[in-house]
């Protein structure tokens, strides 16, 4: 079973009206009770499990701002695994008594937001946690703003979407109606529709959130360490294209239940 604790207290320096949440997991009782009465004293809500499956049974990953502190040896899975199922949808602390440089590196390219060694010194983790709750609700703040683009996204009509999804690209007019076999006449009128609909100004914009939408298509998280870098930008407006031509909803991980 988990053992829950929270108070009413808030990070400083992170803005949020949702209690902020710590997920402790690691297999040794007094070590959830240590971590959990550390946490509880800092301010924030507790929930503690003593395996990976068990977190993963009865845990809520949309809850937000949270952060999970994570302890590599788990008696299941291990803690490198279960950061692979959460695939980036809460920041992970990682814990642990024998790390080493190799798997440190992996953990943080896969998303940890640190790797701390045992016994590790309270402000440290509690200075670890703090940043990664500030980081969660970054993420959180991005996602809400992406729902809300794409539903303007779902206000064009097909032909909208498709002059969209050409001008972002760099076409002109002309060139956008020689694509889909109309007048530039006709194309301006959509063109002027799709930017009174997305509610932008100008076409640089646009372009930005297309770019936002291409970031959490790809990765479902807009600040994920997977996301498209500038080096690639083909790549990311062709995953703009396709999002904003099927208009569905972003793609979600399986919430954890």
């Amino acid at each position: 079973m988990s053992e829950t604790s929270g108070t009413n207290g808030t990070m400083s320096e992170v803005a949020t009206q949702v209690p902020a949440l710590v997920y402790v997991v690691d297999d040794d009782p007094s070590v959830r009770r240590a971590l959990t009465r550390l946490v509880r004293s800092a301010g924030y809500g507790v929930e503690a499990y003593g395996s990976a499956r068990e977190f993963l049974d009865h845990a809520c990953a949309a809850h937000a701002p949270a952060c999970v502190v994570l302890d590599v040896q788990l008696p299941d899975l291990s803690g490198l695994e279960l950061q692979r199922e959460l695939d980036e949808r809460l920041p992970i602390i990682f814990l642990t008594g024998h790390g080493d440089i190799a798997m440190t590196v992996g953990a943080i390219k896969a998303g940890a937001t640190d790797f701390l060694t045992k016994p590790v010194r309270d402000d440290d983790l509690l200075r670890a946690i703090e940043q990664a709750l500030a980081h969660s609700v970054q993420v959180s703040n991005a996602m809400h703003e992406l729902e809300v683009l794409l539903s303007r996204v779902g206000r064009l009509t097909v032909r909208e979407r498709e002059v969209m999804n050409l001008i972002v690209l760099g076409r002109l007019n002309k060139q956008v109606a020689c694509e889909l076999g109309t007048v530039e006449k006709t194309v301006k009128a959509h063109r002027a529709r799709v930017m009174q609909k997305m509610e932008v100004n100008s076409l640089a914009e646009l372009v930005r959130i297309a770019d936002k939408i291409a970031v959490a298509t790809v990765t479902r998280n807009p600040f994920s360490s997977q996301a498209p870098h500038t080096s690639a930008p083909h790549a990311a407006h062709e995953a703009a294209r396709e999002r904003i031509r099927d208009q569905g909803p972003i793609p979600q991980a399986p919430a954890v239940s």
